[in-house]
């Protein structure tokens, strides 16, 4: 079970301030939408060369242009590139081309997508790697979705996000995602290092 820090509001020099505090407990460093939108594809080679050994995950939320847009991603230093459930087939396979080109992955955010089993089945069949779940507009709660999914999933592995941190964070590891996605809970901590490790322990003891 790995924890993917979800970096959103930070400019490219706070984030690697930041990281720094809490890299030791961190598996996945993800550079968020407004991260992305701010810094830019540079904000990837940074962040990978300053941190290799860690995954770097970009959250583009891709709705077209899928290969040549995951390309540009997975060639600035992403592991893993998102692409919406939302979108057309074609789209969502054309990640997993790039991906696969390039020994890396796609993870699809499943967000705004209504029937979950259904789609799970189609991405699966589709040969995505790795299906987040996303807080929700509709008032579904992202630990009901999980279960849904875990239920539906055969081979693709889980990810969740939304609100999640050292208080919440056993409900959803005693469910056995693969990966925990963790954002303000640690960037606006008190201590960052220390949430950011109670969560990595917590996630340990149900690994």
């Amino acid at each position: 079970m790995k924890l993917q820090l979800a970096l959103d509001e930070l400019t490219l020099p706070e984030a690697l301030v930041f990281i720094d505090k809490v890299v030791d407990d961190v598996d996945i460093i993800e550079v968020g939408t407004p991260f992305l939108i701010r810094e830019g594809v540079n904000a990837i080679k940074v962040i990978k060369e300053k941190y290799p050994h860690k995954e770097v995950l970009v959250d583009a939320k891709i709705m077209d242009g899928g290969h040549f847009e995951s390309q540009l991603l997975f060639d600035a230093g992403a592991d893993y590139v998102t692409v919406l459930g939302v979108t057309d087939l074609l789209t969502i396979q054309s990640c997993i081309c790039a991906a696969k080109e390039a020994g890396k992955q796609v993870v699809v955010d499943m967000i705004c997508v209504d029937d979950l089993p259904a789609r799970v089945r189609l991405l699966e069949e589709a040969g995505a790697d790795m299906l987040a779940v996303h807080q929700q507009a509709a008032g579904r709660k992202p630990i009901d979705d999980l279960i849904t999914m875990l239920k539906a999933r055969r081979k693709a592995r889980i990810a969740v996000a939304g609100g999640i941190s050292s208080q919440t964070v056993k409900d959803y590891a005693l469910l056995g995602p693969d990966v925990v996605i963790v954002g303000s809970a640690i960037t606006h901590a008190a201590d960052p290092a220390d949430e950011a490790r109670k969560i990595s322990q917590v996630l340990l003891q149900y690994h």
